[in-house]
């Protein structure tokens, strides 16, 4: 089971994952939404496509662009379409 965990509260739990460049990918299903808001950091990876930045907002605390996920990938990287990750102090755990 990984969890992503920031400011003592679970954001995503799941048994299903993937990992990619070192990174755990969470499934959309697996992430608490509710404490994600859209972020405005800009990244485009050569091989997965455009990545999507998410603020993270527990308990009034902000950590910025603190995870990403790619809504639309390239045909590669098809198999982490939606699927989050996260960096910028949050806790993976596997």
């Amino acid at each position: 089971m990984a969890k992503a965990i920031w400011n003592s509260e679970t954001l995503a739990e799941s048994t299903e994952y993937q990992v990619v460049e070192g990174n755990i990918y969470f499934p959309p299903h697996s992430v608490k939404w509710e404490y994600f808001q859209d972020g405005d950091r800009q990244y485009t990876c050569p091989w997965k496509g455009k990545a999507k930045y998410h603020d993270i907002v527990v308990k009034g605390k902000l950590s910025k662009n603190a995870a990403w996920s790619y809504p639309e990938p390239k045909p590669a990287a098809e198999y982490i379409k939606g699927h989050v990750a996260f960096g910028d102090g949050v806790t993976v755990e596997d």
